[in-house]
């Protein structure tokens, strides 16, 4: 696992805990083998750049495509709503998944009657499971159960089996359900997990330090764009959302985010730094069964059972085939935009443990750049992409790519396929 050096980070010193507790220190700790500020052998660097970028992450030794470049933790994440509603089974504070891979399977092809070989390769261990003793939240383990309780749960805990559909909390993730729906991006739970997070930490100002020093901005004025969740359009729902979350969790110490200007930059911080976080305990299962040695006759006939079944998920599921939210990571969030990235962030754990990986060579004192755009939308053409980024992360982009294809024409990817189509009904 790589070290990373954490510097100019809001003027807080991360190797003196003054009072805060563990848990909200465990997403930085965890980028490095050492305590904080004590790491001998840094890979990389927070840097600040200067207006309008921040900072950014950069490489302190030479990585090669495909090296783990730093491992880390989120200081808070959350499953997505719609996703939980769908009976996408996660961990509540991991998001390690809860089902095994054939109930996945069953579920997702709506097929009762899948069987899969190779039980020994499903990672979910049901005998682990165990579920908070007063509300219907759910945990891979005891100590996601624990870690949870004593970072928000017990600020957040509904002490009830069956939600109160008048409780402030169950109020505001219906609200939000009406506001966001799929592709979900990210989750009003997140945000009061962050508060709840504060209310519950020994050092409650050294705790919202960490939180803000995420980008927060709700504009950007030297190019005069909101934030796409932040429109005149949303301007009711918004103050809604405001109202239920002060009822549910209003306290003195967490007045600044509550306030009209406070909650809309909490918002924005959540939006533009939320990380996509996907697991799946039949993808596991799969990567499992690769490694099997088994005959060759019965490899194909495992490849064909594996084809079989991603056939009629694709029928029933489409690409809805994770468990999927999003969390808050300091080192990632640190990393800038590129349409030409070189790192990419996996979840090979099967959890919300994010790692870096180089997808090409980096020279050291080279910055660190991911892809904020999915493969799809990177894919578009150079206008799309530039919209995406302006809508969502409030800039416009100046990577190596886009400007290469600067003179390309502004039009979006919808418009290049249908001039592609009508050239070639003329031909």
């Amino acid at each position: 696992m790589s070290c990373a050096r954490f510097i100019v980070i809001c003027g807080i010193d991360l190797g003196y805990r003054s009072g805060i507790d563990l848990c909200i220190l465990r997403g930085w700790k965890m980028a490095s083998k050492e305590v904080i500020g004590e790491c001998e052998d840094p890979s990389v660097e927070v840097r600040v750049i200067g207006e309008p970028i921040g900072k950014g992450l950069f490489a302190l030794k030479n990585f090669k495509a495909g090296e783990v470049i730093f491992e880390e933790r989120p200081l808070v994440s959350c499953q997505f709503l719609w996703n939980a509603a769908y009976g996408y089974l996660a961990c509540d504070y991991c998001m390690r998944p809860l089902e095994t891979a054939e109930e996945n399977a069953c579920r997702l092809a709506q097929n009762p009657h899948l069987s899969l070989p190779y039980p020994e390769c499903c990672d979910t261990k049901k005998d682990s499971l165990i579920e908070c003793p007063q509300c219907d939240a759910s945990y891979c383990s005891r100590e996601c159960r624990a870690s949870a309780w004593n970072q928000y749960h017990e600020t957040l805990c509904l002490q009830s089996f069956t939600p109160d559909p008048s409780h402030p909390l169950v109020m505001l993730q219906e609200a939000w359900k009406q506001m966001h729906y799929p592709p979900e991006t990210a989750c009003i739970m997140l945000l009061a997990r962050i508060i709840a997070t504060v209310l519950q930490a020994a050092d409650k100002e050294g705790a919202t330090a960490l939180f803000m020093q995420f980008c927060h901005r709700t504009v950007n004025e030297e190019e005069e764009i909101a934030h796409k969740l932040l429109g005149a359009e949303f301007h009711d729902q918004l103050e809604a959302l405001r109202d239920l979350m002060e009822k549910a969790l209003g306290a003195p110490e967490v007045r600044h985010w509550l306030t009209p200007e406070g909650f809309r930059s909490l918002v924005a911080l959540v939006g533009t730094n939320g990380q996509g976080i996907g697991t799946s305990p039949l993808s596991r299962w799969v990567r499992n069964c690769d490694a099997l040695e088994i005959s060759a006759e019965e490899r194909e006939k495992l490849d064909q059972l594996i084809d079989n079944i991603y056939d009629q998920l694709d029928k029933e599921a489409g690409g809805f085939l994770n468990n999927e939210g999003s969390g808050l990571y300091p080192l990632q969030s640190a990393c800038n935009h590129s349409c030409d990235p070189n790192a990419m962030p996996t979840f090979p754990y099967n959890n919300f443990h994010l790692v870096m990986t180089a997808v090409k060579d980096i020279a050291a004192g080279e910055e660190i750049c991911v892809s904020y755009l999915d493969e799809c939308n990177l894919s578009r053409s150079r206008h799309s992409r530039i919209n995406i980024l302006r809508e969502n992360y409030l800039f416009t982009c100046r990577c190596t790519k886009c400007n290469e294809q600067s003179g390309d024409p502004d039009v979006t990817s919808d418009e290049d396929m249908e001039e592609e189509e009508e050239e070639e009904e003329d031909q």
